[in-house]
């Protein structure tokens, strides 16, 4: 976290252990056991080595980290999952944790009115991959005896939990940008062996957002369901659906009428890991979870997460966490808004100087604000321009004492000549430079970054 940050963590955290000894002192005295008891001496020491151990870390928290999807949490985030987690409430029923509960529905209710979705069913999870399985869970309950057809962009996680459900995956070639194919996609689905197609608003390579509104047509056509994976790009619903920051209502839109939607707080919702969540426009998909347990659901309420859940156990913190940040930091254009469009204008702004870049070139214009490009390389081949962009990730690791931290994708052959024609294929694939601007921050420190990944670039020419 930055400065600005811990400030205010030194302000809060306070608060945190004094809800928890106002509460606790309700209860009256009783005799403590010290079996669990450290010597503070024996703390010292061992927070000592953790703390230094913390050192091996990279600077998530600053804007000369453009790496990958990682950002440190708000500090309210912070200060709600602690003063929860001091009670350690367990949502996955009403008993475990009464007050988390209904913060965790509230939150949840936020999430689905972000995506104006027109009821749902829904919960916390404990990430994209374990609401992504829940997802096609219900698809596997739905369509027993159909496939799911994912695009070739998309997470790896369709694919592996397609394995672990016993489904038959059916991987879809993407177009020039990196979105599902749409001829590619009614020809499989002709086939009649698809009951559940998966878009993703927001890939975790490129940031590519897929058709949803065409493909939901097409879904809808062969009788198929659409499961969309927002993970990364949900939270770009709040201005897409009103075509803000450049972007195509359309898909956006489109996500209120598919079947079930994936978010993940922990991304652009300034959230701890781990805290994702799956919705169900249609409150009926619930009924697949359905189970009885023999010492839980005793109070006396209307729903119970664990029933409309695979996991067990979640943490309640995690709801508080989030409900905290959204008390403070609404899902609107003027709330969290404000954020995705510095992240948004930091991206598009990149694009331009990579235009105009002498030393690097833009791969593909960014949907988000995840931006692509590589170095231009000594000579026009894909081999040269691997080579260039595994140096460039080196040495802007390794620089001292002003280094910066990127990340590579591997973009395969076809993939790449077809954006950029007057490469010579002479390789099955080339690694590129990829640029993840999730901190609004990077707005201000585009131009410093820019700068100091053209200079890496140019001395490695």
């Amino acid at each position: 976290m930055d400065l600005h940050d811990l400030h205010d963590l030194r302000q809060w955290l306070p608060q945190a252990i004094g809800v928890a000894e106002r509460w606790g002192g309700q209860f009256g005295p009783y005799r403590t056991h010290d079996a669990h008891r450290v010597e503070h001496e024996a703390f010292d020491e061992a927070f000592d080595r953790m703390a230094k151990r913390m050192d091996d870390n990279y600077p998530f928290f600053h804007p000369r980290y453009a790496g990958q999807m990682v950002k440190p949490p708000h500090p309210a985030a912070v200060v709600g999952y602690l003063t929860a987690m001091l009670f350690n409430p367990n949502n996955h029923a009403a008993e475990g944790g009464p007050a988390t509960t209904a913060m965790e529905k509230e939150a949840v209710a936020d999430l689905a009115a972000m995506f104006a979705l027109p009821a749902h069913v829904g919960h916390l999870t404990t990430s994209g991959t374990m609401a992504n399985l829940e997802a096609l869970y219900v698809a596997r309950q739905l369509h027993p005896e159909r496939g799911i057809a994912y695009s070739a962009e998309c997470h790896y996680t369709h694919e592996r939990m397609c394995h672990v459900l016993g489904v038959q995956g059916h991987r879809i070639p993407v177009d020039d940008r990196g979105r599902i194919d749409l001829n590619a996609l009614e020809e499989a689905l002709s086939s009649g062996r698809i009951g559940t197609v998966v878009v993703t608003t927001g890939t975790t390579g490129l940031g590519a957002v897929d058709p949803v509104h065409e493909v939901l047509a097409l879904a809808r056509r062969y009788g198929a369901r659409v499961h969309v994976d927002a993970a990364y790009g949900g939270f770009y619903a709040i201005l897409g659906r009103s075509g803000l920051a450049g972007l195509d209502p359309r898909p956006w839109q489109a996500i209120a009428h598919c079947d079930s939607v994936v978010v993940d707080p922990h991304k652009h919702g300034l959230q701890p890991y781990g805290c994702g969540a799956v919705l169900f426009p249609d409150p009926r998909a619930g009924r697949h979870f359905a189970h009885d347990s023999p010492y839980t659901y005793f109070t006396d309420s209307d729903l119970h997460l664990g029933e409309i859940s695979l996991e067990c156990s979640r943490a309640g913190a995690a709801a508080a966490g989030l409900w905290l940040t959204l008390q403070l930091l609404p899902l609107t254009p003027d709330g969290f808004g404000r954020i995705l469009h510095a992240d948004r204008r930091a991206a598009t702004t990149w694009a331009t100087l990579l235009h105009q870049s002498p030393h690097l070139e833009l791969y593909q214009q960014p949907d988000l604000d995840i931006v692509t490009y590589f170095p231009t390389p000594p000579h026009p081949a894909l081999s040269c321009i691997d080579t260039a962009s595994q140096q460039l990730l080196e040495a802007g690791m390794n620089a001292q004492p002003d280094p910066v931290y990127l990340s590579v994708l591997r973009a395969d052959a076809e993939a790449f000549t077809r954006r950029h024609p007057h490469l010579k294929r002479d390789a099955d694939s080339a690694r590129i430079m990829r640029s993840v601007l999730i901190k609004p921050e990077s707005e201000h420190y585009l131009p410093t970054l820019h700068a100091r990944v053209e200079q890496l670039a140019a001395a490695h020419h």
